[in-house]
């Protein structure tokens, strides 16, 4: 199972429709957020992710829009168990959490921060305030056997063990190498650019990514406004995805002046058709 559940899709200040920053990514048995604005908590509830069973955090950048619902989610669970769960907690430099022990905090850097069972996660730079990041989760590739080919080779038991360790066996019939029995089933890609302003590096990051979640605050005719502020319009998304060569790219973090996206969505689609416009509750399964 691999689910992105969007809890917050508002840039800078909450409307009646749309919370602040945060989504949910859920791998299996381990669940994690990507940023956590004001009000996670409750998102969390209504959209029934499970506020309990968090296991990791990582906080893009340190603009309160982003970050501030963690206190209020860490004083829940300190609360709700004599003995919280374990949680590691990644965060830009300066941040710290000294008064809840059950979270492990460690600060963010480029390149890859956590290892969990088949994935990664890494950290990379973006142009935005200082120490602001994306993140990539990435599945590892998994190997795939052509078992009728492995078989009559004489290939079975222990030696398919053996020769994804080793890379090659011998049996009766001489010696088998990984590739002539197999074929690698790229793992999947996730690639969340925070708030950002577009540039090389980001484009490198989402490169064949199976979705890019990417801020879309501007329409293009605010362009001025959304450098200046360090920000991206909807265009600028669409034309990262498409020299990335995404297979599909999620716009969030949607101004509140926008209570329609079609300008939004429209812009972006006119770049790279496979554009959608989160919402909360919003979910991805891949």
């Amino acid at each position: 199972m691999l689910r992105i559940t969007f809890l917050g899709t508002s840039g800078s200040t909450p409307t009646t429709d749309r919370g602040m920053p945060a989504l949910a990514i859920k791998y299996e048995s381990e669940l994690m957020l990507w940023d956590c604005g004001e009000g996670t908590q409750r998102q969390l509830m209504k959209y029934k992710v499970g506020y309990g069973s968090i296991d990791h955090i990582f906080i893009s950048h340190p603009h309160l829009d982003h970050y501030l619902g963690l206190f209020g989610l860490l004083e829940t669970l300190k609360l709700s168990s004599a003995a919280p769960r374990p949680l590691n907690l990644f965060v830009p430099k300066n941040m710290d959490f000294e008064n809840y022990k059950f979270a492990k905090v460690s600060k963010l850097k480029n390149g890859m921060i956590y290892r969990g069972k088949d994935f990664t996660v890494s950290a990379f730079p973006v142009k935005h305030v200082k120490n602001s990041f994306g993140f990539i989760f990435q599945e590892d590739d998994k190997i795939k056997f052509h078992e009728d080919k492995a078989h009559s080779l004489g290939l079975q038991g222990k030696l398919f063990r053996e020769i994804q360790k080793k890379g090659k066996v011998k049996t009766e019939k001489g010696e088998i190498k990984l590739e002539d029995v197999s074929w690698k089933n790229s793992g999947r890609k996730i690639v969340y650019g925070g708030d950002c302003l577009p540039d090389d590096n980001l484009t490198e990051a989402a490169r064949n990514a199976d979705v890019l979640i990417h801020e879309a605050t501007f329409d293009s005719s605010k362009k001025e406004d959304a450098e200046e502020r360090m920000h991206s319009t909807a265009e600028d998304a669409a034309l990262i995805a498409k020299k990335a060569k995404v297979k599909q790219l999620v716009l969030t973090h949607v101004s509140p002046r926008y209570a329609n996206t079609n300008i939004l969505l429209e812009q972006a689609k006119n770049i790279f058709p496979q554009t959608k416009i989160a919402e909360d509750g919003f979910s991805i399964d891949l």
